[in-house]
């Protein structure tokens, strides 16, 4: 909308309120933030602030008018025009029109108690003006800066970086005290800010108003923490030292700029929480940081580089961290937190990366696992990416306790409704994995109490089913067949399992809530063993796909065009039967996977990786036998 539309309408809008006071008539409350560049434009004018921009366009009296307005903002806040932009006309609805959009863009600032004429901030020092361009009420966040006091710890109190953070305290203008803690590591400085009536500025004890950072540096890489109690910002110091050790750089001289950047957001991070401001972390608008969770700015030598980094530390002690984390309800959410998990420099998992493996006619994906390689596929790339960080957490997770490893561990998934998904499948195929030599007329199957269902590829099935099967047996070459069985829920809903066996080639098993879905993964998980024996022989842990991603996967709109045989069209298909599913299979498996949390005498890597799951919204399940059914066995299918 252009100024003089704009302008039409608050005209209107104005007609019989005459009386009531507009922005103009309030107008000398504000001024123009410190540091905001304008430009005028032929017909219009662009004004730049901190963080956000707006361009205002309309006729060629736009930067006249521009113009008052901003000699009213520097000299008397509109009194005179005010005066002269009479009530119901179109220059004073253009007026509070373009003060409307100041206030949008956050461009103006209160100005102090009893101050005219002069921006806020601009009294000559940089930190007034740093405030009077960032903070909602720079006066008020002044005198808190004034009346706090830091404290500036380390076990070397005459190190550069204790210096560097005294300094760039001091240039913000807060009075910073250094003092010894001998028992903080080498390489790391607290900063403490006490809050009113602090008996001393060197005091240890916890005061619940402190806000408190963790500068640290180590050969070729540093750390901020993000801002907490003392307590909590040493532990995150802590577990961001033990990630960051891998990544030291030991030998050659140490980059000079390397301490001032890290003693300087340091500084900046614990000033903007005392003085309330927003975090630095929250200025980039990145969109990797993942909201509700902190971050730590992690600093490198090769190249000089400083980035904000989401991170779920393994010890929790504020609140504000200990508060249970919401589910993640969609796969665009669970790939973000991905990253998070993978960090090269703060994660705990290996990233899945395709790397040179085929990404059709299934997708491949590769990751490192204790030293051992893991290759996971599915239809998609990302479905992949997700079964190989879930299945590498599962893995590492079942090594906390002995007869854990394996499908007997914990079950991992993006969120409880996958999770379940997940260890319900397992808990269901288990046995028929184990018993695979089992034919018609054999003695006892692995599972009694089911239904053949006769399957073949023909006119009618669903078009996924007949498409992972032509791309078995018509395109990879395999000679295969399947075997179908409805199996007894005990009157719950329909459950399916199916097993693709190749003759010559490994095969796959799906269980699923329907013949054609079961079917589809079977045979999909048979072309993934197919694919990574050609093209990573020597992987040690195969994943292969589930329908239990689809509750997570199902898009909330499909495309007119996308039928049966899209892939975005099956998955959401198959998701609004995910919940009867998982309601059929805790009938038939008699199991109700509960939450699982590591031992108390459990590594603290393990730990560490649960915690990070549980901050990202993952869940993490036992898949341990509850009371309840004993499986049904299976008999043969048709071939």
């Amino acid at each position: 909308m252009t100024i003089d539309q704009a302008a039409q309408t608050t005209v209107a809008s104005q007609e019989g309120e005459r009386a009531t006071p507009d922005a103009l008539d309030s107008l000398g409350r504000w001024t123009l933030r410190p540091g905001v560049s304008v430009t005028v434009l032929p017909h219009g004018v662009h004004l730049r602030g901190w963080i956000t921009s707006v361009t205002l366009e309309g006729g060629a009296g736009l930067p006249v008018l521009w113009g008052r307005l901003a000699e009213a903002l520097a000299g008397d806040g509109g009194a005179e025009l005010a005066r002269a932009a009479v009530a119901g006309s179109s220059l004073r609805a253009a007026l509070v029109t373009v003060i409307g959009q100041l206030h949008d863009h956050d461009l103006l600032v209160e100005r102090p108690a009893g101050e005219k004429g002069d921006a806020a901030g601009e009294k000559g020092d940089a930190a007034g003006q740093w405030l009077g361009a960032v903070a909602d009420r720079p006066a008020e966040a002044a005198a808190t800066l004034i009346r706090s006091r830091v404290r500036v710890l380390a076990a070397r109190p005459d190190g550069p970086l204790a210096r560097a953070a005294a300094r760039a305290l001091d240039r913000a203008g807060v009075r910073a005290a250094t003092g010894e803690a001998a028992d903080l590591p080498d390489g790391q400085v607290l900063l403490v800010a006490a809050g009113p009536g602090a008996p001393s500025p060197l005091a240890v004890e916890q005061d619940a108003q402190e806000r408190a950072v963790v500068v640290g540096l180590r050969p070729g890489v540093g750390f901020v923490t993000p801002v907490g109690s003392a307590r909590q910002a040493r532990a995150d110091a802590d577990g961001l030292a033990d990630r960051l050790r891998r990544r030291e750089a030991p030998g050659g001289a140490e980059h000079p700029a390397l301490p001032a950047l890290l003693a300087s957001s340091a500084a900046q991070r614990l000033v903007c929480a005392v003085a309330g401001l927003r975090d630095p972390s929250a200025e980039a608008g990145d969109a990797r940081l993942i909201p509700g969770l902190p971050a730590a700015l992690v600093a490198e030598r090769e190249p000089l580089r400083g980035e904000y980094r989401t991170w779920a530390g393994p010890v929790l002690v504020d609140a504000d961290r200990v508060r249970p984390r919401a589910d993640v309800r969609t796969l665009a959410e669970a790939l973000a937190r991905i990253p998070v998990l993978t960090d090269r420099l703060a994660g705990v998992l290996d990233e899945p990366d395709p790397g040179a493996l085929p990404q059709l006619p299934a997708a491949l994906v590769r990751s490192s696992v204790a030293g051992e390689v893991l290759v996971s596929g599915s239809a998609r790339a990302d479905l992949a990416r997700l079964e190989a960080v879930c299945r590498a957490a599962e893995l590492l997770l079942g090594k906390s306790e002995p007869g854990l490893e394996g499908d007997g561990g914990p079950v991992v998934g993006a969120g409880a409704v996958h999770a379940r998904g997940r260890a319900l499948r397992r808990a269901a195929a288990g046995p028929a994995v184990r018993q695979q030599g089992t034919r018609s007329g054999d003695t006892a199957g692995p599972f009694s109490g089911a239904a053949s269902v006769p399957w073949s590829p023909e006119p009618g099935r669903h078009p996924q089913a007949l498409h992972w099967w032509s791309v078995l047996v018509r395109r990879l070459g395999v000679d295969a067949d399947v075997a179908v069985s409805r199996l007894d829920t005990g009157g719950g809903g329909a459950v399916f399992h199916a097993e693709v066996r190749g003759r010559t080639a490994g095969g796959g098993t799906a269980v699923e809530a329907s013949a054609d879905d079961a079917v589809a993964f079977a045979a999909l998980s048979a072309v993934v063993r197919v694919q990574a024996a050609a093209d990573a022989p020597h992987a040690r842990h195969l994943v292969t796909p589930s329908g239990a991603s689809t509750s997570l996967a199902r898009p909330e709109a499909t495309a007119p065009w996308e039928d049966a045989g899209w892939t975005t069209a099956w998955l959401a298909e198959s998701a609004a039967r995910e919940s009867g599913l998982q309601e059929a299979l805790t009938a038939l498996t008699g199991r109700s996977p509960q939450p699982w949390e590591p031992p108390a005498d459990a590594h603290t890597d393990v730990r560490a990786l649960w915690s990070a799951l549980r901050q990202c919204g993952f869940s993490v399940l036992s898949a341990r036998p509850g009371h309840g059914t004993t499986l049904p066995t299976l008999t043969e299918g048709s071939r």
